[in-house]
């Protein structure tokens, strides 16, 4: 193995992307809704089912979900790009981010704080801890339920195919489509009469 190597060392930095970009709704009264859009997001557990969100102390719904305990993670698209870069720069304080962006707040099953209609996924949280990292507090929270969008399950299959709402992702200041899907999870190792039978080509 060669000793040099073509990668550039560079300053410790947030490089990990691209991230989910998702907009968070809180609030378990109806003046106090609203969204705010969120890069660190992440999952932190399986059993229970468990994620994580960052937001400095100075955001509006850092004290909304601090003292009401639960938010919810609603999952963006392509046709929600614009209404989550203005979720993401516009504050709570001074607009209802609901009406501005023509968005639907609706009741969820478990949590008070409001689903956004438009988002193929919502996820219901509930926080169970927080943590003080530094520039972030990270909220550590239970998924307590799940509301996934009618328009994208399968119909012969029943299988949910998120792929189908043209989901986003953010990448140091930028937002992308997600791309072609290229193989499914143990795709690696999977016998060519399983491929076969699942109609899946791979390439190495």
């Amino acid at each position: 193995m060669a000793d040099k190597t073509s990668k550039r060392k560079l300053n410790p930095g947030t490089l990990l992307s691209p991230l989910p970009a998702v907009m968070v709704s809180c609030g378990d009264i109806e003046k106090e809704h609203n969204i705010i859009t969120i890069a660190w997001a992440g999952v932190v557990n399986s059993k229970p089912p468990m994620v994580n969100i960052s937001i400095r102390k100075n955001r509006h719904s850092y004290d909304i979900i601090k003292n009401s305990g639960e938010f919810v993670i609603n999952l963006t698209t392509k046709k929600l790009a614009y209404a989550t870069d203005w979720c993401g720069v516009k504050s709570g304080r001074n607009y209802n981010k609901f009406k501005k962006m023509n968005l639907t707040p609706t009741k969820g099953h478990v949590v008070k704080a409001p689903l956004i209609e438009e988002s193929p996924v919502s996820l219901e949280c509930k926080v169970t801890e927080i943590k003080e990292t530094g520039s972030h507090s990270m909220f550590i929270a239970e998924i307590v339920a799940v509301n996934a969008s009618e328009e994208y399950f399968d119909p012969e299959t029943d299988e949910f195919q998120l792929y189908k709402a043209r989901p986003i992702t953010y990448s140091h200041g930028h937002y992308y489509e997600v791309g072609k899907h290229i193989g499914k999870f143990g795709f690696s190792v999977m016998k060519e009469k399983t491929k076969k039978r699942l109609n899946i080509k791979t390439k190495k």
